[in-house]
């Protein structure tokens, strides 16, 4: 997507930089468990510098002048919580997409929070800002010889029990089955591997079981798959939802009309021929456009079917020489 352009200054000089509405914080790494403190200074200095993670020499200035929603992604946001009133204050819209795994026994995140403490971050969030802002994640869902389709259930069924009232959605991955993501998963377990379309199904129709039991059902959906779920009644997720900046800016022109909403009177009505597809994603990615500022290979959790990290020395080594005041993270 073209955002607006503008002009910044920098501790360079005069810059140009975009000026996105929505901005994603971040799907490279965990800004809130890790570099809230660098998004804080950078919010306050009112722009970041962003680098292309393919070619370094290609960077962008983001000026968040314009913008009126980030969205959160993060497994530990628990240093970030203290700053959200700054962040309200200056005017700001937000969410959480929060991944609440459960894989303790096998040591898939050895670095996080035990999961008692990540439920009870989940539930003191969803306190702060409301549980239709935090949205609960699964992600990946990964099976071996002991984490069989059974027992991944068994997993989101207590999960699932613990968040009910803390959230209005849940959202799941089946594991992407990259080279690195192999290589890490099988040095931890020679039997991890994705699931077979069968367990897919199996899945899918357990997980609509557990919720049909609960006395507050979610919604429930999947993120980028291939597969089409929706005769379990699973829909294809918008992780970057317009359906929800909607909700949280529903008097704000600008929104509305990038969300393809024409306010009346009476009513809003649907623009013609408004196509809202990140095409900055996976095909199969439904998210409406946003602009993220992350960097790859700046998180910490190390998880073993990490996506963003090339491998934990990479992430080590590039920890080791960031500023985490400076402009770009």
């Amino acid at each position: 997507m073209r955002w607006p352009e503008t002009h910044i200054m920098t501790q360079n000089g005069e810059q140009q930089a975009i000026a996105p509405l929505v901005i994603s914080a971040s799907r490279a790494t965990d800004i809130p468990a890790f570099h809230a403190k660098w998004f804080m200074n950078r919010l306050r200095e009112g722009y970041c510098l962003w680098e292309n993670p393919f070619n370094t020499k290609q960077q962008q200035y983001i000026s968040f002048e314009k913008c009126k929603a980030f969205v959160f992604w993060s497994k530990n946001p628990s240093p970030l919580m203290p700053f959200l009133s700054e962040i309200e204050a200056r005017g700001y819209q937000f969410y959480f997409q929060y991944t609440l795994n459960d894989y303790e026994q096998e040591g898939l995140e050895q670095r996080l929070p035990k999961v008692s403490q990540r439920l009870a971050t989940f539930k003191k969030l969803a306190e702060r800002i409301g549980k239709h802002r935090v949205i609960w994640r699964f992600d990946p869902i990964i099976i071996s010889n002991t984490l069989t389709v059974d027992a991944v259930l068994k997993k989101i069924r207590r999960l699932t029990e613990a968040v009910m009232h803390c959230t209005e959605k849940f959202v799941f991955s089946y594991v992407c089955w990259y080279r690195k993501t192999e290589h890490a998963l099988k040095n931890n377990d020679p039997s991890f591997r994705p699931p077979t379309q069968e367990e897919m199904h199996n899945l899918a129709a357990g997980i609509i079981a557990i919720n049909a039991e609960l006395s507050t059902s979610l919604q429930i959906a999947a993120c980028a798959e291939a597969i089409d779920l929706e005769a379990f009644g699973i829909a294809k997720n918008r992780c970057v939802d317009d359906t929800l900046l909607l909700r949280l800016c529903p008097e704000n022109k600008e929104i509305l009309h990038f969300c393809g909403i024409k306010k009346t009177q009476a009513s809003l009505l649907p623009l013609a021929d408004t196509a809202l597809k990140d095409t900055g994603q996976r095909a199969l990615c439904g998210c409406v456009p946003s602009k993220d500022i992350g960097s790859y290979n700046t998180c910490m959790h190390l998880c073993a079917y990490c996506y963003a990290n090339q491998s934990p020395k990479s992430v080590i080594r590039r920890m080791n020489t960031l500023n985490f005041m400076n402009e770009k993270l």
